[in-house]
């Protein structure tokens, strides 16, 4: 009972759905490591909603995409992507780790963290609106997975700040967990879209590490706001990729 507490107290706090569970930050992170899977789950209903918008309801896509996208950030409580925005504030910041790390977790929005939620908002929106009808739905699946992927990559390669949230998620996670995981998702991977889905894995992978180093250059330790920003990047880093190989653009 005590470790499904954990399990579904993470889902509640990936997500807005109301469980309802009593348990805390140090619980659930023990089960950093199955993030990728709950991104799965997040995964069907965005892709769900998309195959539904674009092949069954007929919306142009344009239109479907700003509606993919928008349920995508609302059913996960915007929390990942308040983290991006203030990670952008921490970058644009002159100053030492300390400074960068003060106004990353201030609660103003300042312009670095703006542009940084623009050009990330604008990559994926324009990625969703390209994604082939017949490919809508594994193609928003895998990117969840790949967002949640990037998500426990940073945590693996980053070191933890002293205080906040962030701390359990990253010394919950070691490099044995992500191997283990990583090769279920690229299984998970192959078995919905062959190369693509496994690319788009790796791009997720990617996206963890570079934030991971981003992080570390510009902060030194990460924090919770760092761990939401590699989900968001990681997610548009997947998106590219995945629909530049299946277009034949690249590869």
């Amino acid at each position: 009972m005590k470790y499904l507490n954990g399990i579904l107290g993470l889902i509640s706090f990936s997500t807005i759905i109301p469980l309802h569970i009593h348990t805390s930050i140090q619980e659930m992170s023990k089960f950093t490591w199955l993030w990728p899977i709950i991104g799965g789950f997040i995964g069907i209903l965005i892709g769900t909603l998309g195959f539904t918008l674009i092949n069954i309801i007929h919306l142009p896509q344009l239109i479907a995409a700003g509606l993919i996208y928008s349920f995508a950030i609302w059913f996960t409580g915007f929390h990942h992507l308040d983290g991006l925005i203030d990670f952008g504030d921490g970058l644009m910041v002159h100053g030492d780790s300390r400074r960068r790390i003060e106004v990353m977790r201030d609660q103003r929005i300042g312009t670095g963290g703006l542009a940084y939620l623009f050009m990330v908002a604008i990559i994926t929106f324009a990625c969703i609106t390209t994604i082939p009808s017949a490919i809508i739905f594994p193609i928003l699946f895998i990117s969840e997975i790949s967002a949640k992927i990037g998500l426990i990559t940073c945590c693996t390669f980053s070191k933890p700040f002293e205080d906040g949230t962030g701390r359990f998620f990253i010394n919950a996670m070691n490099k044995k967990m992500l191997i283990l995981i990583l090769i279920i998702t690229l299984v998970i991977g192959f078995l919905t879209l062959k190369t693509v889905g496994i690319l788009g894995i790796i791009g997720g992978l990617l996206g963890g590490i570079i934030i991971a180093l981003v992080a570390r250059r510009n902060f030194e330790k990460s924090t919770g706001d760092v761990l939401g920003a590699s989900n968001e990047i990681s997610r548009m880093i997947a998106l590219v990729i995945m629909i530049l190989v299946f277009t034949g653009l690249i590869i």
